[in-house]
């Protein structure tokens, strides 16, 4: 069985640590196979329920991650787990991640874009990763259920569909 260590709020912003993580792992890694316009970047952390919510572009992926603030969402499950998180625009599963990393140890990501070998440079690629969050903080098109039912979870095509601005 997989031991849980409990991952320790973020006080503050946590992008700066995020960016460091991933920098770390692009210098690592080099070129190899990703978008050669690309560098790692992030874009939009805030606290959404008490902990922390943003994107994280590399020259391979764009991946909204969820941190520990201290707030009501985060979870200490093994690694590869799921948690389903609500936004405003639905629900989202969510991967649960373990690093040997002093900046970010533990992390949830689901992925928004991967390859991004489509993306016509930076800032096309911060542009999808602003726009993949104003999607889901966005009211959904349709009425939520009554509270009392579960909100049915966003698809990746429905999420796209969304982003790209169709219904």
């Amino acid at each position: 069985m997989n031991e849980i260590s409990i991952a320790v709020p973020y006080p503050d912003n946590p992008a700066a640590q995020v960016l460091a993580r991933y920098r770390r792992f692009q210098q690592v890694a080099g070129s190899a196979a990703g978008h050669p316009e690309l560098s790692v970047d992030i874009a939009g952390f805030r606290r959404y329920r008490g902990d922390w919510i943003g994107t994280v572009l590399t020259p391979w992926f764009i991946h909204l991650l969820l941190l520990p603030g201290g707030g009501e969402l985060w979870r200490d499950l093994a690694d590869g787990e799921r948690l389903r998180v609500g936004f405003p625009a639905g629900d989202l599963d969510m991967l649960s991640e373990h690093a040997d990393d002093a900046d970010v140890p533990r992390s949830f990501f689901c992925p928004i874009l991967a390859p991004v070998t489509e993306l016509a440079g930076q800032d096309a690629a911060l542009t999808a990763a602003m726009d993949a969050l104003a999607v889901l903080f966005d009211l959904p098109f349709a009425p939520l259920p009554a509270a009392t039912a579960p909100r049915p979870p966003v698809d990746r095509r429905g999420f796209f569909r969304r982003l790209a601005g169709r219904t």
